[in-house]
């Protein structure tokens, strides 16, 4: 289902600069049910789904909440949105997903793809006038790390 989800948010963003309620919603939802199926929250407590859970929900919020403080502080110092709140909610699917340590990874990840992106696309315009949708590189990295980390390695 995330990739299926993934895959429609990537081509909708790519083509709208939107991200639908149903591929960012779905996912967090997903994200935090799927949690004590794919994740051991406490070392020393496997059995507990509900520690799977909350922690699922607090990784998602934090990294809703960095993403709309950096949204708000761009949009403060430029002028205009930067970052849209589809993007906010894809970090808050990224948070219900990924482990903790495995999140900046998947920042990285998307930012570096869309920096290259950008890099082939900057050819006599204004590198600040070009517009990016970030959801079509975060969803696919998204999916790529969770697939990555579910490997048996």
């Amino acid at each position: 289902m995330l990739a299926i989800l993934m895959i429609a948010g990537a081509d909708v963003d790519a083509r709208t600069f939107l991200l639908p309620d149903v591929v960012t919603y779905g996912a967090i939802v997903l994200g935090i049910l799927a949690a004590p199926l794919v994740e051991s929250a406490d070392p020393f407590d496997s059995t507990n789904p509900w520690l799977s859970i909350a922690f699922s929900i607090l990784r998602a919020a934090g990294t809703a909440f960095c993403l709309a403080l950096l949204r708000k502080f761009y949009d403060g110092f430029r002028g205009r949105e930067g970052l849209g709140l589809g993007d906010v909610k894809l970090g808050a699917a990224v948070g219900a997903w990924l482990p903790l340590g495995a999140i900046p990874f998947c920042f990285s990840l998307a930012t570096t793809a869309a920096l290259l992106s950008l890099a082939f696309k900057w050819r006599g315009a204004g590198f600040g006038k070009l517009k990016l949708p970030f959801g079509a590189f975060l969803c696919p990295s998204l999916w790529l790390v969770f697939f990555i980390g579910s490997l048996p390695l």
